[in-house]
């Protein structure tokens, strides 16, 4: 599916701040600087600094009466080099979350209209950042996606496109992650997919946003108001009894029809592209409980039949569809059965679009890259989030290889003034074939690279490495290069028979230029 589909994602949330607590999580103020006194609350939520979650970026600020705390500030990236500005958040392997960016341009950058951009979470490209029309009309804008985290930290980036203007950045005002209980969305395989959030509506009322405390994983429920008659729940719902565990809040209004007529709702509204969707729909008899307070009638959704027979009460019912197709605008069909004294009634919907992951970079080489980074003094600014993917915004200077999981096949950083040292989990690193280190800064010992069975060249010339020769060079099969002239070692690569077909540079009297290769 084209990314520009997902300009469709894109929910709007006036300027004044709505009511909340604080869940499971991490609320960030982008932006905000690095005192603690710069923590802000919206309702009773407390937003920290991204300071800690970021390396990259300037800060601005907006000053305009009436914003929400977290909207006067924001995180932006003028870096035009870098591939993409990663946030990494730390979190429980393999458990779910819901992330939500906030958007507020305010017009920070002396502009007109605010930066398009793409937005990547978990190396996979979440959707196209545009939020040019909820600017004209002063409001911000927010995007969810639930996924699952691959390892102990999660990241969310931001990355230039196509659609992004040259004297344009890419930026943030927001972002939350919020744990989320294994119940929730569990029809969806989120080894395989995510989901991002389409519409999520509460039907009959035109108040203001459902969140938290009254959804315990904040999410934001909108209301909807259309035609169709209101009426007010009697009785109590109890959360827990649903697997999404939806606030008990939705279930207090709801929309009907007449005794004998069909209930139909246009939901949501525009047109959506064709696609898979996950919907949730949500159901509860309005009236006093008693042996008569129970409903029957059939669910369709775009004239196709959903559900067959349901029959709420006031308990509240649920039905869903983990994978529905849906194409251009929806509408969704009450009808009631025969003999039933009363109308159809729906409290509140969701609607996801089901997202599939990008790739998996193996978590071996994540981590070995990470421990990398960590040892340089300077890596390059995009050295965050998954080092392979999305392919088009992999790591300056690195090339992964393809497949069922993505590895790391070569590193190019010759010349760039790198500074520090080679960590040793280099050599986790098992699919390297080139390594071009060459005219930078590198100081310390040059690691054990016995595992690296792949590797074909070692470039680490012209840098301020010493120590021993590691005597583990010369196992290494498939090795034809290897350069360590102009450095502060010691020692030899020991001479074997098959070192005439091998390309050796090790003294300082050699060429002290450092290459770069052609193509690795």
């Amino acid at each position: 599916m084209s990314l520009c589909l997902f300009l469709l994602w894109l929910v709007t949330i006036p300027l004044l701040a709505y009511s909340q607590s604080n869940p499971r999580g991490y609320l960030l103020n982008c932006g905000a600087g690095s005192s603690s006194g710069n923590d802000v609350t919206v309702g009773s939520l407390k937003y920290i600094t991204d300071e800690g979650f970021i390396s990259v970026g300037n800060t601005s600020t907006i000053k305009q009466d009436g914003l929400v705390p977290i909207l006067t500030t924001l995180r932006y990236f003028p870096n035009k080099s870098a591939r993409k500005y990663c946030y990494t958040i730390p979190v429980i392997r393999g458990g779910k979350y819901l992330v939500r960016t906030t958007y507020y341009y305010g017009s920070f950058d002396g502009g007109k209209e605010p930066p398009v951009f793409d937005q990547i979470v978990e190396g996979t490209k979440w959707s196209v950042v545009n939020t040019t029309e909820d600017h004209a009309k002063g409001m911000s804008s927010y995007y969810e996606i639930v996924v699952q985290a691959k390892g102990k930290a999660l990241s969310v980036c931001l990355a230039r496109n196509n659609m992004t203007a040259s004297g344009s950045s890419p930026f943030i005002s927001a972002l939350e992650l919020e744990y989320v209980d294994d119940s929730v969305y569990n029809a969806t395989d989120f080894n395989k997919y995510a989901l991002t959030t389409v519409a999520r509506s509460s039907f009959g009322d035109d108040g203001d946003i459902i969140g938290f405390p009254d959804d315990k994983f904040n999410r934001l429920w909108q209301p909807y108001k259309d035609q169709n008659p209101v009426v007010t729940s009697k009785h109590n719902v109890t959360p827990s009894d649903f697997w999404n565990i939806p606030p008990a809040k939705i279930f207090q209004n709801s929309v009907t029809a007449s005794r004998g007529k069909p209930l139909q709702i246009k939901w949501p509204a525009g047109s959506l592209p064709s696609a898979s969707y996950y919907i949730a729909l949500y159901f509860q008899d309005n009236r006093n409980p008693s042996p008569l307070s129970w409903r029957v009638f059939n669910v369709s959704v775009n004239d196709k039949n959903f559900y067959a027979n349901v029959n709420v009460s006031t308990r509240g019912l649920t039905v869903y569809a983990p994978q529905w197709p849906l194409s251009g605008e929806t509408q969704i069909v009450l009808t009631p059965g025969q003999g039933i004294p009363v109308g159809p009634v729906i409290c509140a919907g969701e609607i996801m679009q089901i997202l599939p992951l990008g790739g998996v970079t193996v978590n071996r080489d994540v981590g070995a890259m990470n421990e990398l980074r960590r040892y340089f003094d300077n890596p390059p600014p995009d050295w965050s989030g998954d080092p392979c993917l999305p392919g088009e915004n992999s790591w300056t200077g690195v090339t992964c290889s393809p497949g069922k999981q993505y590895r790391v096949t070569a590193l190019n950083l010759t010349g760039i003034g790198l500074s520090g040292s080679l960590a040793p989990n280099i050599a986790n690193l098992t699919a390297l074939r080139h390594i071009w280190l060459g005219g930078n800064k590198l100081s310390g010992n040059i690691p054990e690279m016995g595992s690296l069975k792949e590797l074909q060249s070692l470039h680490l010339e012209n840098n301020q490495l010493e120590g021993l020769i590691p005597p583990s060079l010369r196992k290494l099969p498939k090795l034809r290069e290897i350069f360590l002239q102009n450095n502060k070692v010691k020692g030899d690569v020991p001479h074997t028979p098959q070192d005439k077909k091998k390309n050796i540079q090790l003294k300082n009297d050699l060429d002290s230029g450092s290459q770069s290769p052609a193509r690795m």
